[in-house]
């Protein structure tokens, strides 16, 4: 039998259980991300996509375990609510002198609210707002490497600091020319620097851990002069005999906001204290959410829970309405938003057109494969939420009315929370960022006469389907209406239904017509199969409008060929990782002649 104890010691015991879970689970994340600088020394790029893909699966299977071990040793479902009051208090305890006290609050709340029913998921019993600051935190142990190290150059000593910069993170694997490489990154600085006067605290701050993703390692820092501070990005790449290269040098928000894109895989960054990660990533990226970076570094969770918060904050200071979004409804997909806000909403719906062979399972599948897939700036990310509950005077009845024609399974009304007002329960849906429609971007440009926006969305299209073909992914349906434009112009991916593996389809292409009847025939007279794919048949769904056609075959004619995509399918069957470059090509140093990133 479970033996009887005072309230406050078990309540002190279930919050210790707890914060052990967190511990566990941050000590293998960060183990994996440590792992991730002899992957990229030895060149192990599956490995390093491999571990990108597993690393995301790592705080589910912590929660699991915890929540297993607490309802084994202390029957933490009966337990009454004076206990889990108190066993937050001792938690918020644990947490004063702790490195990640908000990823562990974060993972309070995730094993909690798999104990407890949803109505008690109120301030009591969750952390809707951080209990322990994150502010200054720092690592006292007498070895430990600070977050970050400041370098004081003057203009004579510039191109020894910076490869002080590059050896200090003790790389073993030999540059091709660290020295030339140095050259070219004073150049790129002093470009910069040349008209400037150095003021006395002109130095360079640079964080202690490179960041890892795929074939490439970031030396991420900034340039501080007076009041001014830029930042800059170093990409380190393998050349094509197997040296180190610094590829290029990346400066300012913006390109390091390209570098940092919600539509790119998670980085490896080895990190005791991610608050102080996070902010000095925030000083370089002032527009970019904490929720966005601590997403990018591969805490999730954290950054899913942070997201939640900015979005109750939103909630409380606007009074517009939750609606259907803008565009072409999706046959798949229930799509609606918040027009103040930057996000969008989906929830699968209950029932598809005969066209549409799936379930839900299946494209929750689909979405869970973009996740741990390597995006390439070209898939959104999202986040995943459950039984998230609205105040329903802020849904127009229009949205109501088309969840509950749609996907009524999905939604619950009645429950009034807290402050008496009647509540939206959505039982399941996706959040991602809001973009302009690809269809409606390129027909505003189209009656506006913009002809070099159209150019330029069209190229951004086939290159975007280029991109997504060379991290192995077949976007099924490619009409203009699935894919967005961000705010610096990439045009980005994020209907999911439909994805397969490019490795997974068959092209080919239209068979002859062996007969007048079979050649004039409006129906498909050649067999098919559920995966065969013909990239000839593309185009009158795609280049119905001669400018956009024009341009299309000018740049992307090869889309149409299912040579171009058998090509690919060699290709990736034979193990090669292609590059996929976060940053424009003239940015590359001219030095570099096959070298790989993505």
């Amino acid at each position: 039998m479970f033996p009887q104890r005072l309230d406050s010691t078990l309540a002190y015991d279930i919050a210790k259980a707890m914060l052990d879970g967190f511990n566990r689970h941050y000590r293998l994340f960060r183990l994996e991300s440590q792992r991730a600088k002899h992957r990229f020394e030895t060149a192990d790029w599956h490995g390093q996509q491999r571990a990108q893909r597993e690393r995301i699966e790592f705080y589910d299977l912590r929660v699991k375990e915890a929540v297993a071990r607490l309802e084994k040793e202390f029957r933490a479902g009966e337990q009454p609510m004076e206990v889990w009051h108190q066993a937050k208090l001792h938690y918020i305890g644990l947490l004063i002198d702790h490195h990640q006290p908000e990823c562990a609050e974060t993972f309070f709340n995730s094993v909690t609210t798999k104990i407890l029913h949803r109505t008690y998921f109120q301030n009591d019993f969750i952390f809707v707002r951080p209990a322990v600051s994150t502010e200054y935190i720092e690592n006292d142990e007498p070895a430990a490497t600070p977050t970050y190290r400041a370098y004081y150059p003057s203009r004579d000593t510039l191109h020894e600091n910076i490869v002080r910069i590059i050896t200090n993170f003790q790389l073993r694997r030999p540059f091709d020319d660290l020295e030339r490489d140095a050259r070219q990154v004073l150049e790129a600085m002093s470009s910069r620097l040349a008209h400037v006067k150095l003021r006395a605290n002109f130095q360079i701050q640079v964080l202690s851990s490179l960041f890892f993703r795929n074939k490439g390692a970031y030396v991420v820092g900034k340039l501080i002069n007076g009041f001014n501070e830029v930042p800059f990005a170093l990409p380190i790449l393998h050349d094509e005999n197997g040296k180190l290269v610094i590829d290029a040098c990346l400066f300012g928000e913006d390109e390091l906001l390209m570098l940092f894109s919600f539509a790119r895989a998670y980085f490896m960054v080895d990190m005791e204290i991610p608050a102080a990660y996070v902010q000095f990533l925030r000083s370089l990226m002032p527009r970019k959410p904490r929720s966005e970076l601590y997403n990018a570094l591969g805490l999730a969770k954290q950054g899913k829970n942070l997201f939640y918060r900015d979005f109750l904050f939103h909630l409380k200071h606007s009074s517009d309405k939750f609606r259907i979004a803008p565009g072409i409804k999706g046959m798949v997909m229930l799509v609606f938003d918040l027009p103040s806000f930057p996000y969008v909403f989906k929830l699968i719906k209950d029932y598809y057109p005969p066209q549409k062979d799936t379930t839900r399972e299946q494209i929750k599948g689909k979405y869970l494969l973009v996740k741990q897939h390597d995006r390439v700036g070209r898939m959104a990310d999202t986040w995943e939420y459950s039984e998230v509950a609205f105040d329903r005077d802020r849904f127009e009845e229009g949205l109501l009315e088309e969840i509950r024609r749609f996907a009524p399974s999905q939604l619950e009304i009645g429950d009034r929370d807290r402050d008496g007002h009647e509540e939206v329960v959505i039982k399941h849906l996706y959040i991602e960022r809001r973009m302009i429609p690809l269809n409606i971007y390129l027909q505003e440009a189209l009656d506006a006469g913009a002809h070099e926006q159209v150019e330029r969305a069209v190229i951004e299209y086939g290159n975007a389907i280029k991109d997504l073909v060379a991290a192995n992914i077949f976007p099924g349906d490619m009409l203009w209406k699935n894919f967005g434009v961000t705010r610096n112009g990439k045009v980005v991916f994020y209907d999911y239904d439909e994805i397969e593996y490019v490795t997974d389809c068959r092209f080919r292409e239209v068979p002859a017509a062996r007969n007048e009847e079979q050649e004039l025939s409006g129906e498909v007279w050649y067999p098919v199969g559920p995966r065969d794919v013909f990239p000839e048949t593309f185009g009158p769904f795609l280049l119905g409008n001669p400018a956009v056609r024009e341009v299309f075959m000018r740049h992307h004619g090869d889309l149409l060929d299912a040579r171009f995509w058998q090509a690919h399918q060699q290709r990736i069957r034979a193990g090669h990782v292609h590059d996929v470059f976060p940053y424009e090509q003239d940015k590359r140093f001219e030095h570099v002649a096959a070298a790989t990133v993505a």
